[in-house]
């Protein structure tokens, strides 16, 4: 008796130990589970073309190109770092006309296709303007910012194309319109991962119906900014990215000009920024798994809160506290990337839902490239405020005494948006916010991508081999 008395606590640890197992493996499949659910239900050509646009095109360019680019107009062009910023901002103008690449893909098709020239354009002038900068070592700043705007043009007609299947996939299937972003910005961050991660060290190693859908389109888009439920939003995203200054340059040159700073050499700067790429992944997978069915305003409010709050870690950097206790400069950076970084993928994920769920069907291209270019203004706008910060107070290139200034002012701005998120809808992120009337489907034009869609001679083939298999 005492014998199969022992036996029991020992058969109930087992299948304690059993069920442990199996939650962990849940885990560790879950991500696996998700993807093929996206597949299953968006079909496999969509889930690789957001990967491909996202995470190679968008995130591993971004990455790869950033910090040498940072680099290029510092030592190469020698340019101050309030120069810096307002060209910075200068090579985002493509993004600001985002717009006009909407509506060529919704009214202009080639060839009779919609979607894939436009892939195909954008690669092409991406390519071509990067060999022009890479093989001319001697461009005069003009010349090199052409090419830096043709590169970002591209990436912006890339980005507008697969945004608008993005946004066509959450009118027909509106329950997976946070799962689409969310694989948007998985994509996205673990390109910008990788890149990031390997940038810095190859910095340091290699130095006729046209017309009236057109104006159909026009109309449209008047009709829905009139709307309250749309304007209102609009207005929200271009100020709380417009008053959320960017001070980037400056921090850059602080990190690897300053004498009494840390000197980071290119590798570490790398290193930094791939910190900060993981830090936007963690908020996708935050806003995912913890965040995605909470309202816009909740998530807004406390994402901008804590934006605001994160921006002073650069404080203690500056400032130079945290070498009095023992903290090394490089620990405090990479805290610092991946925390605000984080906060800024959480911040803008719900933005992101909401732009999907105002696009009226018919021009959701158009629209949806239309909010993100209201975006880019603002960010455009916080870009060459931040400059003019940065000017205002010297921060030169071997000035920095009044950095901390522009970190507090900066850090302070980001907060000013929770005065006006009465302008955001607090309704779910799984409810429909536009009049039932602007998400009707259009019938008349529509035939040409039912017979001739863009990838679908591809996808048929592909997919027949595969049933006969």
């Amino acid at each position: 008796m005492m014998d199969q008395e022992d036996d029991f606590p020992l058969e109930g640890q087992f299948y304690k130990f059993k069920n442990q197992k199996d939650r962990i493996l849940e885990l560790i499949w879950k991500p696996y589970y998700w993807f093929r659910m996206l597949c299953d239900e968006l079909h496999w050509s969509f889930v690789s073309g957001v990967v491909i646009i996202y995470g190679i095109n968008q995130g591993m360019s971004l990455g790869l190109s950033k910090i040498s680019t940072q680099y290029y107009m510092k030592d190469e062009q020698k340019l101050q770092p309030s120069e810096a910023q307002i060209y910075a901002g200068v090579i985002q103008i493509p993004w600001m006309v985002k717009p006009l690449w909407g509506l060529l893909t919704d009214t202009l098709p080639i060839i009779g296709y919609r979607r894939r020239p436009y892939f195909i354009l954008a690669g092409l002038l991406g390519a071509f303007a990067m060999l022009s900068l890479s093989l001319n070592h001697k461009l005069q700043l003009a010349s090199a910012l052409l090419c830096l705007t043709g590169a970002s043009a591209a990436q912006a007609v890339a980005e507008v194309t697969i945004d608008a299947c993005v946004t066509e996939n959450s009118i027909s299937h509106p329950s997976l319109a946070s799962d689409m972003q969310s694989l948007c910005g998985v994509s996205s961050s673990v390109g910008q991962l990788i890149g990031y991660t390997i940038s810095g060290f190859l910095v340091h190693l290699i130095g006729s119906k046209v017309g009236q859908k057109f104006l159909d389109a026009c109309k449209a888009m008047w009709m829905a900014l009139k709307c309250k439920n749309v304007w209102r939003p609009c207005l929200y995203m271009y100020v709380s990215l417009a008053v959320s200054l960017h001070i980037h340059e400056g921090m850059f040159y602080w990190y690897t000009d300053a004498k009494d700073g840390p000197l980071f050499s290119k590798e570490i700067v790398g290193t930094i920024s791939s910190v900060g790429a993981v830090g936007y992944l963690l908020g996708v997978l935050l806003y995912q798994n913890a965040f995605r069915n909470h309202p816009f305003r909740f998530v807004l409010f406390w994402s901008q809160l804590l934006y605001g709050a994160s921006g002073l870690l650069d404080l203690i950097l500056v400032s130079r506290v945290n070498l009095q206790f023992g903290i090394p400069d490089y620990v405090v950076a990479v805290c610092d990337a991946a925390i605000s970084h984080m906060i800024g993928r959480l911040r803008w994920m719900p933005l992101l839902v909401l732009s999907s769920k105002l696009c009226p069907s018919g021009i959701e291209g158009t629209f949806f490239a239309l909010l993100m270019s209201i975006d880019h203004v603002g960010s455009l706008t916080a870009t060459w405020a931040g400059g003019l910060l940065l000017r205002t107070f010297n921060v030169t290139r071997t000035q920095f005494d009044n950095l901390w200034m522009a970190i507090v002012i900066r850090s302070f701005s980001r907060i000013l948006p929770i005065g006006i998120l009465f302008l955001v809808p607090n309704s779910d992120p799984s409810a429909s916010i536009l009049p039932a009337e602007m998400l009707k489907t259009k019938k008349c034009d529509d035939d040409l991508d039912t017979q001739k869609l863009e990838r679908a001679p591809l996808v048929t083939f592909v997919d027949q081999h595969l049933g006969d298999s």
